[in-house]
């Protein structure tokens, strides 16, 4: 089974508020807007890479090539709302025969008459993310964001490579994000 993700961004608003977090990186002038606009979509980027979270609304389209014969799939980008059933393509073919629960880790259940087919490949397409603004993520992650975002503007063009880290908050909040999978 091979397996590929592909996002679209929905939303065009930045995952963070420029003057919040000019102000967490004690930045009282303009002069370096696009840059720390730049770090903070890199720590937006960075946060939704080690998680696999969308921070704002995507659309998620992932094929599975080959599928196992399993009783469903765990939907690899999070969180989708409960009532946001994804679209299911089975060879080409809409497929509606089975269970979706949403949440931070979505997972799709095949009822029985997936069972009868022998798939060589589904597409699964869906909506993922806490919303279109960055008042909609929660502010744990927020704080994390403007963290790492800190850490990139201090840090700039480090010397070494150990200078390139992920700060203790955004590694803390996004392990907690990241959940375990079964």
């Amino acid at each position: 089974m091979k397996m590929l993700v592909h996002r679209t961004v929905v939303s065009t608003a930045l995952p963070f508020v420029l003057d919040d977090l000019k102000a967490h990186i004690r930045v009282d002038h303009e002069d370096d807007d696009s840059a720390i606009s730049n770090i903070g979509l890199t720590a937006a980027a960075e946060f939704e890479q080690f998680t696999q979270l969308a921070l704002l609304t995507q659309t998620i389209r992932v094929t599975i090539f080959n599928p196992a014969q399993e009783c469903g799939v765990n939907l690899p980008i999070g969180p989708v709302s409960v009532d946001g059933v994804p679209t299911v393509t089975i060879d080409g073919e809409v497929f509606t025969a089975f269970d979706f629960v949403g949440g931070i880790r979505p997972y799709i259940r095949w009822l029985e008459s997936y069972h009868d087919l022998s798939p060589s490949r589904i597409t699964i397409e869906y909506q993922a993310g806490f919303g279109e603004a960055a008042s909609d993520i929660p502010p744990d992650i927020a704080q994390a964001l403007m963290d790492q975002a800190a850490l990139h503007y201090d840090g700039r063009s480090p010397m070494a490579a150990k200078s390139l880290t992920t700060s203790p908050h955004m590694a803390r909040i996004g392990a907690r994000y990241r959940g375990v999978k079964i």
